[in-house]
């Protein structure tokens, strides 16, 4: 049941609500509390201010005993509240008249008597109100008690104390019902925000679930599906376009495994087709000259050499793709690894008439792979001099500029067609039809741009078709300018 993310949102929703609501309806009833009981003492001290005034003027008008409990009587009747009673104590702390002896002034909820004067609580605060005249304090009375204040009267008859109670019933029976008000409403707003909750996370988690299904019906022969993208500025649109986009840049990767496998396969068919073959031609005749027997040989040299090269290059990619072709970085010249790459590639360059031409600032320190350099340089050497008609020349530059360096060859090949440059990195691509081999060029099965740039990006540089024209091509090559290390 928690597996699912809409309980959980559910039950944390709910008790954080419901943290929230216990803490608002303790902090309502302490307010609540506080103002009753302030509004309590407040009308208990002007009542008992009230009533002293009036026994005092009565009591100035007294002349006998008797007439102090007159006096007594008929202030209690002027200020007669119910549940709210009188005590007139004299000198001695004798009670000289109580209201309970009066007509009440309505139903009292209070279950008081007389013997509520005569109890340990009511004597223990007559007591501490001679030392602290003045001071409100509580006597305990059934379940709820009395809030009481002692007032003293000075007169020409003698010293009196005035006793005023107040019931809490009223004060209690108001506080009981704001806590019943709180045991029930809490309860139901947790409730209806629950079921609110629920509704509103499945509603909300909805797309999840749809996208979810969507996903799961997905395979390799489906790519091509995307997700459906109900608001796209909203945070579950903008992951269900993640996601199109991730699916996106699988079918791209799956695409181009496709095709870097059927190329592949054609590209190693050929060679072991041409090889069976002259094999087979071979022996199936048993008798053959000498040179016919050289002929073949060199055929399967070729062939198999060829192989071998593609062979190769599959496995760098390979490793390359996995992470797994670590580089062997020391400090070198830059200069030197292009200088070796023209002096590697001049009888390729012999072989078609083809003139190369060097321009190489000298000193140009680096850390780098050696020998995945030179197979840089050597791969867009050999590709130039490939493309290239007899008779012309294939350039090499290279110079500092800045904080980085930068090696530039070109060619003055046929060009290659603007709809074709984006692919020319692609693996197994040859613009063929524009850039064709020369007659007996076996060239090559399409990885050595492939490669070079990914020694390039390898050496946190950057492999570029820089121009492509008519007139021919130049590639360059960006790679920083680290400082020799000592």
């Amino acid at each position: 049941m928690l597996d699912s993310i809409r309980v959980r949102l559910t039950l944390w929703y709910t008790l954080v609500l419901a943290l929230v609501l216990v803490l608002l309806a303790a902090f309502t009833y302490l307010v609540y509390w506080r103002n009753v009981v302030g509004s309590t003492d407040s009308a208990l001290v002007e009542l008992a201010n009230a009533f002293t005034t009036t026994f005092e003027a009565e009591l100035a008008e007294a002349r006998g005993p008797d007439d102090v409990k007159e006096a007594a009587r008929e202030s209690m009747v002027e200020h007669r509240f119910r549940d709210t009673f009188f005590v007139i104590l004299d000198s001695s702390g004798a009670m000289v008249l109580n209201s309970f002896g009066l007509t009440p002034a309505g139903p009292s909820k209070d279950a008081a008597n007389e013997e509520l004067f005569h109890s340990a609580s009511f004597r223990q605060f007559v007591e501490r109100a001679a030392d602290q005249p003045g001071e409100l304090g509580r006597v305990q009375s059934g379940r709820r008690g009395f809030r009481c204040l002692a007032k003293s009267v000075d007169a020409r008859a003698g010293h009196y104390t005035v006793v005023v109670l107040e019931s809490l019933h009223a004060q209690q029976e108001l506080l009981e019902d704001i806590r019943a008000t709180f045991y029930w409403a809490i309860p139901l707003a947790l409730l209806l925000a629950s079921v609110g909750g629920y509704f509103l996370a499945r509603k909300s988690l909805a797309p999840v679930a749809a996208m979810a299904s969507q996903a799961r019906d997905m395979g390799a022969a489906s790519l091509h599906d995307r997700l459906a993208v109900a608001n796209e500025r909203d945070e579950l649109g903008q992951l269900a376009q993640s996601f199109n986009q991730l699916l996106e840049r699988i079918e791209t990767s799956f695409e181009q495994q496709r095709r870097f496998v059927a190329d592949a396969s054609h590209e190693l068919r050929t060679p072991v087709a041409i090889l069976r073959g002259e094999a087979e031609v071979t022996l199936s005749r048993p008798e053959r000259s000498q040179e016919e027997y050289r002929e073949t040989l060199a055929i399967l040299r070729d062939e198999s050499q060829r192989l071998a090269r593609i062979i190769e290059d599959l496995f760098t990619l390979t490793r390359a793709d996995a992470g797994q072709h670590p580089l062997t970085l020391r400090d070198h010249y830059l200069d030197e690894s292009a200088a070796e790459a023209l002096v590697r590639a001049r009888s390729l360059a012999l072989a078609k008439n083809i003139t190369l031409v060097s321009s190489v600032e000298p000193d140009l320190p680096i850390s780098a792979d050696e020998g995945l350099l030179g197979r840089m340089f050597l791969n867009l050497l050999d590709n130039a001099i490939k493309y290239s008609p007899p008779g012309s020349r294939v350039e090499l530059t290279c110079r500092r500029q800045g904080e980085r360096y930068q090696v530039d060859i070109s060619d003055n090949g046929p060009g290659i067609p603007t709809d074709l440059q984006s692919r020319i990195f692609e693996r197994f691509f040859r613009a063929d039809k524009t850039r064709a081999r020369s007659e007996g060029d076996s060239g090559g099965a399409g990885l050595g741009l492939a490669i070079a740039r990914w020694i390039a990006e390898a050496h946190r540089g950057c492999l570029e078709l820089q121009r492509s024209d008519s007139s021919g091509s130049t590639f360059s090559v960006i790679l920083p300018a680290t400082p020799k290390r000592q």
